[in-house]
């Protein structure tokens, strides 16, 4: 045998030792089980990978598959002790996973479809490899959750909690200060606790590391649970400090000066310093080694509830063949429900308003809801003898789908890039979602929001959803639409009573829109 080929063979021993002769045809069935799921929710892989890259709120998800990867790599050793084998009831987890997908992909709800693209590869883990092997991964399985984006909805409310914050603070320091929502008023001036300022890209980062340190370095469930608390509790009350601190700095040496300290040393050094600070609070309290490899496969082996599971093993090319039919099943599902799409009119007849006219004349300060993808839109403006206005927009849709949905974040009365800003948050008439809005130091805009469907009117988001969700399941083209009521503050008459005005000038909004929503 000529030399090179010696070396070549004899080369290729050791690579194939690496994986135990027990483990590889289940891991290649598990890889091809893999691709085709990524090839069914590509969609929704692409947008989380966008999100990880573009959006400062989820870059650290970037490092997510390096510890995943390192987490499996650290039970190798006790994994290779176990006997992976196709199991049955795993496909019944792979099916609900993968209808969730379905849900959030035809409703247009992004984390419902993420949540079920990634829940689909963790059943399918267990479904090829076992209820024995997911055990051994149950923590890498459960820590693969942080690469689905999360922490957008919680804006609104770190918002009002950094606020309240600040302004504690802000007296305890000898400061006057009056706070309106998310506005404080000082000597220095006025001041936004904006969502850039809410600390969410702190919090999620933070709770991602203190679950892994939780997980890595403690070994008693008080201890994780308190590390987790104090990861949670750490940064939000540092965002209020660091929103404290501008305030106080800008007392001293002006708005400018302030802004350019916030974000160049509170935005950086400030927030590593406590990072720093939460690790060293728990340092002392260390009982296991990063290295321990976190599972005892003997005590895998033993569990008399995992036994009574095994009983229900199969044949891993059979339990393959039958994720790859579910697979097919819900691609086929999939195509059909997302080409329904409901007939609309030419065009939104604006409604008739006994006492109303229509009128041209322009707003204090331009506003248009954000409605992206709709298909139809009216936005007019009315006005009665009494001097009341009230503006009305409606954004038709044909379907529902990502990139064009009623009620997605970033959609509705508040148009991102704009002088108007987030006040506050009711419940208004009818159910709706009144919102108040703020520009210009001076200008209150009330805004209420109701979204509709043939039958629906509700100023639920949730409710919105899920009639979508029922709709599509069952192939039912039907239009949608959010239709915002709107009017600001003007001398002696509140946006409230205007808008309350026009309601019983009108009549219900459902009825209307029964009349001018669906084709004629």
């Amino acid at each position: 045998m000529p030399p090179e080929l010696s070396l070549r063979a004899g080369g290729a021993r050791p690579a194939m030792g690496i994986i135990p002769a027990a483990w590889r045809t289940p891991l290649l069935q598990l890889g091809l089980a893999v691709l085709a799921l990524l090839a069914l929710t590509a969609s929704d892989w692409a947008a989380m990978a966008h999100q990880w890259w573009a959006i400062s709120t989820y870059n650290h998800i970037l490092l997510i598959p390096a510890i995943l990867a390192w987490l499996v790599w650290n039970r190798r050793g006790e994994l290779a002790r176990l006997t992976p084998h196709g199991w049955w009831p795993g496909l019944v987890g792979v099916a609900g996973a993968l209808f969730l997908w379905l849900l959030g992909t035809l409703s247009g709800l992004a984390t419902a479809s993420q949540l079920g693209a990634l829940g689909a590869i963790h059943l399918a883990v267990l479904a090829v490899l076992g209820p024995r092997v997911a055990s051994g991964l149950l923590f890498p399985l459960g820590y693969a959750l942080f690469l689905v984006p999360f922490g957008g909805e919680l804006v609104p409310t770190l918002q009002h909690v950094t606020a309240e914050i600040t302004i504690a603070l802000t007296h305890l320091s000898g400061i006057p200060a009056r706070i309106e929502g998310v506005f404080i008023d000082t000597p220095a001036g006025l001041f936004e606790v904006a969502e850039a300022c809410s600390g969410v890209e702190f919090l999620v980062a933070s709770i991602a590391l203190g679950v892994l340190v939780a997980q890595t370095c403690y070994r008693r469930w008080p201890r994780r649970i308190g590390f987790v608390a104090l990861s949670i509790a750490v940064p939000i009350l540092a965002n209020g400090v660091r929103a404290w601190g501008t305030i106080a700095i800008a007392q001293w040496r002006g708005i400018a000066f302030a802004a350019g300290f916030d974000h160049v040393v509170f935005g950086w050094v400030f927030f590593a310093v406590v990072v720093v600070l939460l690790l060293a609070l728990g340092w002392r309290w260390f009982d296991r080694a990063p290295e321990e490899p976190g599972i005892d496969a003997a005590a895998l082996l033993r569990s008399p509830f995992l036994a009574a599971l095994d009983r229900f093993g199969g044949n891993g090319r059979a339990v393959l063949a039958g994720l790859l039919t579910l697979i097919a099943a819900f691609a086929a599902w999939s195509q059909l429900a997302a080409g329904v799409a409901a007939p609309l009119p030419e065009r939104v007849v604006p409604p008739a308003a006994p006492g109303w006219e229509l009128t041209h004349t322009a707003p204090d300060l331009a506003w248009e809801p954000r409605a992206a993808g709709a298909d139809r839109r009216l936005l007019a403006r009315y006005r009665d003898e009494e001097g009341h206005v009230v503006d009305l927009f409606v954004a038709l849709y044909a379907s529902q789908a990502e990139g064009r949905e009623a009620g997605a974040d970033g959609e509705g009365a508040l148009e991102p890039g704009t002088p108007w800003r987030w006040l506050s948050e009711s419940t208004g008439p009818a159910g709706s979602r009144a919102e108040t809005l703020f520009a210009l130091g001076h200008i209150r805009r009330r805004a209420e929001t109701s979204y509709w469907r043939p039958g629906l009117l509700t100023g639920s988001t949730v409710e919105l959803k899920l009639a979508v969700m029922r709709d599509k399941l069952l192939l039912r083209a039907r239009p949608t639409a959010t239709v915002i009521l709107s009017a600001t503050d003007r001398p002696g008459v509140s946006a409230a009573e205007s808008i309350a005005a026009f309601r019983r000038s009108t009549g219900p909004l459902s009825s209307w829109m029964d009349r001018a929503g669906p084709a004629r």
